[in-house]
């Protein structure tokens, strides 16, 4: 018998359905209408910085595109930590972005013994961005012309040269070079890898291991001596440079990587959405000339990706520190 009870019961029964049928087609309306406001990226380093740079590139990009600004937010110190533990923090709505390194979500959480944020649990991954390797560059005053130069003062004087870094990616290189050349070279920590240059290039310390986009301006303007770089093969910005393992320390290789996290929650359409601009934005024009002026190159993902190469670098950032013999603070 079709009563009024039944009759509801069906109402409810086709309204449920006609809503499931709707719910991609809200979930795109919703994700084509973000954002609807300001984006803000914070950056765990200095302005001036690589990762400052990509981030003000990718910006530009997204600005273009869907009309709304972008603003860049410099949090520098405590090796990313107070940025990232900002954006743990903030609300998930898709409109605050940290555009970080493997500083903050592969190396940190085994270079200190407590952290502000979870790298994993505390966000939501939304896409690589980019890859590169450093420059092992030297005060042309010091008198050090090779790799083979520095080497040979550190055995003569174990702990009396430093090298300075402001980014876990600077500071493991140097690490790495000390174990693998059999040499002891005091650790200087900064801020911030521009810095670090800053203190190099009035001497108050040896040397360090710079991203190409910090380094390379100062060695073409001759104001740095750049010895080797740290990648597994010469850059295009320093062709006349060899790589640290060709000038002697043998199967030497270290580089870093950039990605895009939002806090944990963030709505999956704005996830998604976040994801594409930020892939097309690695290919734009302004990410273009970041990567070609840093000796970087576009390195994108979906968030899935992400979170699987963030597993696998924390394993392998993790191994590197171990076997350098450095101890978490």
């Amino acid at each position: 018998m079709n009563t009024p009870s039944n009759k509801r019961r069906q109402l409810l029964a086709t309204s449920a359905i006609a809503l499931l049928g709707l719910t991609p087609v809200l979930a795109s309306a919703q994700a084509a209408a973000f954002p609807s406001r300001p984006i803000t990226f914070v950056v765990p380093f200095a302005a001036g910085s690589a990762t400052d740079q990509l981030a003000r590139a990718l910006g530009q990009s997204l600005t273009s595109e869907t009309g709304q600004p972008v603003v860049v937010e410099n949090k520098a110190g405590a090796s990313g930590m107070i940025a990232a533990a900002a954006v743990a923090k903030a609300p998930a709505d898709g409109y605050t972005v940290l555009i970080t390194t493997n500083t903050t979500h592969a190396a940190n959480e085994h270079l200190y013994k407590k952290l502000s944020y979870d790298p994993v649990k505390d966000f939501a991954p939304l896409a690589a961005l980019g890859k590169g390797g450093q420059v092992m560059v030297v005060n042309p005053a010091s008198g050090f012309k090779t790799v083979a130069d520095v080497i040979a003062e550190a055995k003569k004087s174990p702990g009396k040269l430093n090298f300075g870094s402001g980014s876990s990616s600077s500071r493991i290189a140097g690490e790495l070079f000390q174990q693998m050349a059999g040499v002891q070279i005091l650790h200087v920590p900064y801020k911030s890898n521009p810095n670090a240059i800053t203190d190099l290039l009035g001497g108050q310390i040896n040397m360090m291991f710079a991203d190409m986009s910090t380094g390379v301006p100062q060695v073409q303007a001759d104001k740095l001596r750049a010895l080797g770089v740290t990648a597994s093969k010469r850059s295009p910005m320093l062709p006349n440079v060899p790589t640290i393992a060709e000038a002697g320390v043998a199967g030497y290789e270290m580089g870093y990587w950039f990605a895009a996290y939002s806090p944990a929650g963030t709505p999956p359409a704005a996830v998604q959405r976040l994801n594409d601009l930020l892939v097309r934005a690695t290919a734009s024009a302004p990410a273009k000339s970041f990567f070609a002026s840093s000796g970087s190159e576009a390195f994108t993902s979906t968030p899935d990706g992400l979170a699987k190469f963030q597993a696998a670098e924390t394993r392998k950032w993790g191994q590197i520190i171990k076997a350098a013999g450095i101890e978490a603070e």
